[in-house]
């Protein structure tokens, strides 16, 4: 006889409210640094994320699929170490993050064998410089030993503390002699800068590159003071031992050392509003958070017009979040797997080349790279590219397996492409993109053979976007 079956709607439990001082939403480097800092401070702090691995773009991971390759997907290099007071504030060192710090910053080898590079000890590199241009290795002299009072005396004490009111700031800064000097800085370009400076053109292309590497546009001014930034922190960038992630791993310990929460992977789908006042998160098939204070590390699109809900806002706030938007180009990452470590063709002459914490390829003169800049406002990634690379393994071997390497590829690229943002989900693109990368790779260090090659990952600027909902 046949059974009679009655199903019945499932029913799940609603999980129970949860009550701290601050919710956090995002658990990327900002938001575990805020959740490190508050804990100590006595807080009851949760953490919110999506993911299942905090830690946002600071990640690791064997994206590559083969096991013992661990590729930094994201952040590589580490600017601010010696200077960013989350480190000695939050005892970092004693979770065991440690950091490598290459001698030779930056190399940049050119098709006719000649190479210039930046070192950490700003005499060798001023040697490498005059190899090229007498007048240019005293004017990188000058310009380093300048900035790096910038650095020391303005910019890296203003960047850790509460900001203040633009014209407060630009009262404080006419009343030195040396912030009378920076504000000078701030209304040049830094294309303006180089042809001010130098005149051998090889020289100009690698400090081209370095300013605008981070999101500078060649032409844009108003943002002058990031230039010196730039300028002295290219011979002061970190590798972070056993992988980027290890960063957030040692912030992850503190906030759990100081009773706070991860909930994770969770998606906030809104931010609970009383009148004025944000008191908490609603998650999507989660519990609530009551919290005192509410703090976001996503955009400000998605944390107030989404989150927070228009209807909440002063009409002119709503209006000037509206007007912000995202940067025009992104990164392209190849990710490569490799049975060998890479052997330039300029360490013929000198080894110690091979040891360049990052290269920079493709670019001959400071054209070069405007026309890639030009090519990306078109949405072309089809023409002449150059890009920086690195090789973390050559400075920490515990990033692969015994004898063996990976390598990064960072590209700028169009976001929107000519044809559309969709053509990064092309299959034969994707690969087209693979095989001209590695091939302008090849041109230099011609022993990374496909047979070297073992696997390789691509993350596109769409990519990036749909992983990190911030980016």
């Amino acid at each position: 006889m046949e059974k009679n079956w009655i199903s019945y709607p499932e029913i799940k439990p609603k999980p129970p409210e949860i009550e701290c001082d601050v919710v956090i939403i995002g658990g990327g480097p900002n938001g575990l640094t805020a959740g490190a800092y508050l804990g100590k401070a006595g807080q009851k702090v949760v953490i919110v994320d999506r993911r299942n691995e905090l830690g946002g773009g600071i990640a690791t991971e064997e994206a590559t699929c083969i096991g013992g390759y661990r590729h930094n997907v994201h952040a590589v290099y580490f600017m601010m170490v010696d200077y960013a007071p989350v480190y000695p504030d939050l005892k970092l060192e004693q979770y065991d993050l440690k950091h490598v710090y290459p001698e030779l910053q930056f190399c940049m080898p050119f098709k006719d064998g000649s190479s210039l590079c930046i070192h950490s000890d700003v005499e060798r590199t001023i040697k490498s410089i005059e190899k090229f241009s007498k007048k240019d290795a005293k004017a990188y002299q000058e310009l380093f030993t300048k900035a790096k009072e910038f650095v020391e005396n303005i910019i890296a004490p203003g960047t850790y503390v509460q900001p203040s009111p633009a014209l407060e700031s630009v009262v404080k800064m006419q009343q030195t002699e040396l912030g009378r000097e920076l504000m000078e800085f701030s209304e040049k370009t830094p294309l303006s800068v180089v042809d001010e400076l130098f005149e051998h053109e090889k020289v100009k292309a690698l400090m081209l590159y370095i300013l605008c590497m981070w999101g500078l546009d060649p032409t844009q001014s108003g943002v002058g003071y990031l230039i010196p930034l730039y300028i002295n922190r290219s011979a002061n960038y970190r590798l972070v031992v056993n992988g980027s992630h290890s960063l957030p791993q040692a912030l992850y310990k503190v906030i759990l050392e100081n009773n706070g929460k991860i909930l994770s992977p969770y998606h906030v789908s809104r931010i609970i509003m009383e009148g004025k006042e944000a008191k908490g998160v609603e998650l999507e098939n989660g519990p609530t958070i009551k919290a005192k204070a509410v703090l976001s590390t996503l955009d400000t699109h998605q944390t107030f017009l989404q989150m927070v809900g228009e209807e909440n806002l002063e009409s002119d706030f709503a209006e000037s979040v509206k007007v912000w938007m995202w940067e025009h180009w992104s990164l392209m990452g190849v990710h490569m797997a490799l049975s060998e470590a890479p052997d330039f063709k300029v360490a013929k002459k000198d080894a110690s080349l091979n040891k360049s914490f990052i290269y920079v390829l493709g670019y001959e003169t400071p054209r070069d790279f405007l026309d890639h800049y030009d090519a990306i406002e078109r949405g072309e990634a089809d023409g002449n590219i150059g890009f920086n690379c690195c090789f973390p393994t050559v400075h920490d071997p515990s990033q692969a397996p015994p004898g063996k390497h990976t390598g990064l590829i960072s590209v700028m690229a169009p976001y929107e492409l000519k044809e559309g943002k969709e053509k990064w989900y092309d299959i034969n693109f994707r690969e087209e993109q693979i095989k001209k990368s590695i091939g302008i790779l090849r041109e230099y260090a011609p022993n990374l053979t496909d047979e070297k090659i073992r696997g390789t990952y691509i993350s596109t600027p769409l990519d990036v976007e749909n992983k990190y909902l911030d980016m």
